[in-house]
């Protein structure tokens, strides 16, 4: 098997199962919608108008929402296929328009939270590896780690507003004005993201620190700092990468609680008020939104095992 080929299989695996995950996304936002209590056409009336029974079906009938389920599935499928996400029932805009104009700062968010979880995650791992620290060490960060990952996101965000805004005005309470009002929405996602993550590289690094490659480096007068830095800290970076599609889902799923604490704009706020609404076209384009997220990050991950492993590129290379 050629190293090309070895590239080749991971991306035609993705992209296959990547369509069957998209289908069954659409499929099942499609199906849960229609099952939730209230009528649609109150969603494209607005709360406070009052409508004659003759209007109501107009409307019905311009949406096409009293044609059979099966017509209006197939319908929805036909348009997202050729890219028509169609229009927001209470907005009245083009979905993609409306998604456009928030994804901006969830996309900044759950970048900036990305990174202070890794960042959280070594620094915590690499400072309390079996060579570097003692038992007490160890235990002080695993109780940390814990309960970061324990309490709820909400109740995180509730604190830092508490206590580094109200109490002690060092970062805004809420707006997206300028990196400092990201910098507690941020970290409120990010610390159970890298509690969790932590555990996982702290956990790798050990076993690595005790593998015959990590006794060698010792042997030929590598410090430990050498050892763990150099030579063990790739080993840590496979099982990152693996919880790469957990850390996306979570991002996602922890931008609604965040967003909405503090009062950012963003997807999980348009979230909130889609579903809230019965407003479908939202919903299901924000559903495959998440989706399509999952399926990349699994791809890259998939080549990027490739890159953090050489045996994964060589292994079989001339077969």
């Amino acid at each position: 098997m050629s190293v090309t080929h070895r590239w080749a299989v991971p991306v035609a695996r993705r992209l296959g199962s990547g369509v069957l995950v998209l289908w069954g996304a659409a499929t099942v936002s499609f199906l849960v919608l229609h099952l939730v209590p209230g009528d649609v056409v109150d969603t494209v009336l607005g709360p406070s108008t009052a409508a004659t029974p003759e209007l109501r079906e107009r409307i019905r009938a311009d949406y096409g929402l009293g044609d059979p389920l099966p017509v209006q599935y197939l319908r929805q499928l036909a348009g997202l296929l050729t890219g028509d996400l169609g229009r927001s029932y209470q907005q009245g805009l083009p979905v993609g328009d409306v998604l456009a104009g928030q994804i901006g700062p969830t996309v900044e968010l759950a970048l900036a939270a990305t990174v202070l979880a890794l960042l959280i995650a070594f620094v915590a791992a690499v400072a309390t590896a079996r060579a570097g620290r003692g038992r007490a060490a160890r235990a002080v960060a695993s109780g940390l780690e814990l309960l970061a990952v324990s309490v709820p996101s909400y109740w995180l965000g509730i604190l830092a507003l508490t206590f580094l805004s109200y109490r002690f005005r060092l970062l805004p309470a809420a707006g997206d004005q300028g990196p400092a009002a990201l910098v507690l929405p941020a970290l409120t996602l990010a610390l159970p993201i890298g509690g969790v993550l932590a555990r996982v590289v702290r956990q790798e690094l050990d076993e690595a620190l005790a593998r015959p490659f990590a006794l060698t480096a010792r042997a030929r007068g590598a410090s430990e700092r050498t050892v763990l830095l150099r030579h063990t800290l790739r080993h840590a970076a496979l099982p990152v990468a693996t919880l790469s599609g957990w850390v996306v889902g979570s991002l996602l799923g922890g931008a609604v609680l965040t967003e909405t604490v503090f009062a950012r704009p963003g997807l999980g706020r348009v979230l909130v008020t889609a579903v809230t609404s019965k407003d479908i076209p939202v919903v299901t384009a924000l559903v495959l939104l998440s989706a399509a997220a999952f399926v990349v990050v699994n791809l890259l991950v998939d080549l990027a095992y490739l890159v953090i492993d050489p045996r994964l590129r060589t292994e079989g290379a001339g077969v």
